[in-house]
């Protein structure tokens, strides 16, 4: 008997790619499957693959396909669950596969409609699968969610990930959201791991986000007599032609060259410089890993095969899965509480805060004490943007949330924040948004305060782990928002994480936060790779 034989499995965006690949594997292994994702064609393709291996292996297993189901879509995802539990089908494996690449630029460029899109497709549609999935699933059924090593932490770690904000921002809360559905399952007996599997061949990888990232370079650096934008529009126009033969390269340069006005050895020289940058990209990122070798789509799905296993799961339950096996050198982003400076750092500054009303008006009063001028419009004329996400509210279980209030949480935590982030920076340099060259000498500082840890003598796990997906989501966005502000654009912008609260349950203190606030508008902070502050940390 084969080992999934009679066990069933379903894989998001699995016509393709990766999850393709997951799908193939457990049905060669006996599994019948569910297949969904938002096209028909690769969906019926796919489906065609795995009744061949069927036949083959003589499994007796079943295909059903659910084709136009975009995760992020509340109502397509519960009326595929609700069409599986009327035909009393139950699953023994989810696997959470489906994303998208996200815009791949600097975040001060990045579309918020395109930043919400990926929160919703990598996070929300994570946890509206899973929790939907709960009506047909029963004691011993797993959830596998795939992440990215990129978002995982390690001690006074969390790793930037250049041009991919909403995309790490998704990932590191998925990391934390599988930990905190393991503390909420474990009565189900339903078991939560993820996985972090590191590079993997892909042509997500080798056709949009390693060129993209090239083109992004090139669009902040420059390129021969292109201005910004008009890198970016020849970008747009030329870089899908990576890969194709010599003739539809050269056709595709005429052509573009015709519509943008441009020299057609301007763009063939460009589409070369996007190829090389490109191709340095996966050659600097196969260093970072011991035998230099991307993982292979098939050795992914082998893993989630082993994580599947009931013996396995059993004793993986909550982690997240492999350790990553790439070594990615940063330098410490992560610091405990600040130095109390001698220097008042806040006398004569100008001061905006937004968010949280009670502990705004704290803070105001603080900061004012200081010398601080805090105004109540967002200008250019301010020296420094904080916003105040406030605290997670109290419930039971994420898992009992209704979409609408998962939903406020994402808003409240995830998306808020990015919109405040983008629109003070729009303050400190207008129009920099579409011509990076603007940000070099800008100065500013926007501080970010985001929900408290749970204060108490005897707080649980299962509370702590709450927190810790909405602070999951801003640790590496915090981080990656800052880098492409220092490092790339060149620019004395700064963009800070506050995280209150202690993990042994202390009380947070607003007097740490002003503290650490009076630390960051020093020139000190400037210098310094430290991004993410826990001041009431003493470690």
């Amino acid at each position: 008997m084969l080992k999934f034989q009679n066990k069933t499995v379903l894989v998001t965006g699995s016509g393709t790619g990766i999850g393709q690949a997951i799908t193939k594997k457990f049905v060669e292994n006996g599994a019948s499957a569910i297949v969904l994702g938002r096209r028909k064609e690769p969906l019926e393709e796919t489906a065609k693959m795995l009744e061949d291996i069927i036949k083959e292996k003589q499994s007796h297993a079943t295909i059903k396909i659910f084709d136009g189901v975009d995760v992020s879509d509340e109502k397509a995802v519960t009326g595929m669950f609700d069409a599986l539990k009327n035909e009393n089908v139950n699953l023994d494996v989810v696997v959470n596969n489906a994303g998208v690449s996200g815009p791949v630029t600097c975040f001060a460029h990045a579309p918020l409609d395109q930043f919400r899109s990926t929160v919703d497709i990598h996070l929300t549609g994570t946890f509206w699968t899973s929790v939907q999935a709960l009506k047909v699933m029963k004691e011993g059924a797993k959830i596998i969610t795939i992440s990215t090593f990129f978002a995982e932490e390690r001690p006074l770690e969390q790793r930037p990930y250049r041009f991919r904000d909403p995309y790490t921002a998704s990932q590191g809360a998925k990391n934390r959201l599988v930990e905190a559905m393991s503390w909420e399952l474990t009565e189900k007996g339903i078991i939560s791991i993820g996985t972090n599997p590191g590079p993997v061949h892909s042509d997500r990888i080798y056709k949009t986000v390693y060129p993209k990232a090239a083109s992004e370079f090139l669009r902040v650096s420059g390129f021969e007599d292109l201005s910004p934008s008009e890198v970016e529009a020849a970008n747009n126009e030329i870089v899908g032609l990576l890969g194709e033969d010599d003739e539809t390269i050269k056709s595709g340069i005429k052509t573009a060259a015709e519509k943008l006005g441009k020299p057609e050895t301007t763009l063939a020289n460009l589409l070369d410089k996007v190829k090389s940058i490109a191709e340095k990209i996966q050659k600097n990122t196969s260093t970072m890993i011991p035998d230099q070798q991307f993982l292979s789509q098939e050795q992914v799905a082998r893993t989630v095969l082993t994580l599947a296993d009931d013996d396995q799961a059993k004793i993986l339950n909550g982690k997240i899965i492999p350790g990553d096996r790439v070594f990615y050198p940063v330098k410490s982003h992560i610091r405990a509480s600040v130095p109390k400076s001698e220097k008042n750092n806040l006398d004569g500054k100008s001061v905006y805060i937004s968010g949280d009303e009670q502990k705004v008006s704290n803070i105001t009063s603080m900061i004012e004490k200081k010398g601080g001028q805090v105004t109540s419009s967002q200008e250019s004329k301010n020296d420094l943007f904080i916003h105040l996400t406030g605290n997670v509210p109290n419930f039971s279980k994420l898992t009992e949330l209704s979409r609408n209030e998962w939903d406020k949480l994402v808003d409240k935590f995830v998306n808020t924040p990015a919109a405040f982030i983008q629109n003070s920076v729009n303050k400190f340099v207008p129009g920099g948004s579409d011509d990076p060259r603007l940000f070099k000498d800008a100065k500013g500082r926007i501080v970010i305060i985001g929900p408290d840890l749970p204060a108490g003598k005897k707080i649980s796990g299962h509370e702590r782990a709450k927190v810790e997906v909405f602070r999951g989501a801003l640790r590496p966005f915090a981080t990656t928002v800052n880098q492409e502000f220092s490092d790339v654009l060149k620019s004395d912008v700064r963009s800070f994480l506050i995280l209150p609260g202690t993990v042994d349950g202390k009380e947070p203190s607003d007097e740490n936060i002003v503290n650490t606030i009076n630390y960051l508008v020093s020139e000190e902070s400037q210098s310094s790779s430290e991004v993410i502050f826990c001041p009431d940390e003493t470690r």
